[in-house]
């Protein structure tokens, strides 16, 4: 795993051992990326689920001025640390330990252009935070909300129950679903 492209293009990351956590392939967040490059630089990042901080370093690589990651898990939160060391992206990055309802309530202080939802698969947790998001009014009328996951067809058909929302865009890699999602305009 590496990162792509931007400042720290090349710099191969650390990764996490066993299964828990596994990271986005690198074509799909080519891919990915590809989609919103024009919308990354100046950029407030959140990146929901960080696992090894893949997803986040590229965007600050890339040049958001702002990249939030919160994750739960101790032994990620060391990756990542070493991972942002080893990209010198300090200065754009905060990181925050905790269980993501609470770090949504208490730690998200500015609205993000970008919030990217890859949670543990076979959960309910992307629904619960678009939720959240959309409940506590965290988001901007141009935010971007891209959803990787394993569950494609569950996710799709929740995602259509809440009327804040529009599917944008869908994209399948083998067995992971890239969904991306946007605000519906106020009546």
């Amino acid at each position: 795993m590496r990162v792509i492209s931007g400042k720290a293009r090349g710099t191969k990351l650390y990764t996490l051992e066993g299964l828990e956590t596994r990271p986005t392939l690198d074509r799909v967040k080519e891919s990915v990326f590809n989609i919103i490059q024009n919308d990354v630089q100046q950029s407030v990042f959140l990146d929901v689920f960080s696992g090894s901080g893949a997803i986040g370093i590229e965007a600050a690589s890339r040049g958001a001025k702002k990249v939030i990651m919160f994750e739960n898990s101790k032994e990620a939160i060391q990756i990542i640390q070493k991972n942002i060391e080893k990209t010198h992206l300090e200065k754009q990055i905060v990181l925050y330990q905790g269980d993501y309802e609470k770090l949504l309530d208490s730690k998200l202080q500015e609205k993000p252009d970008i919030v990217y939802i890859d949670p543990p698969y076979k959960t309910e947790y992307v629904i619960k935070t678009v939720q959240i998001l959309l409940k506590k009014q965290l988001l901007k009328p141009n935010t971007i909300l891209i959803i990787e996951t394993d569950i494609e067809e569950q996710i799709i058909k929740q995602l259509k129950e809440i009327k804040q929302i529009q599917i944008n865009k869908q994209k399948k890699y083998g067995r992971i679903s890239i969904i991306i999602i946007n605000l519906n305009e106020p009546n």
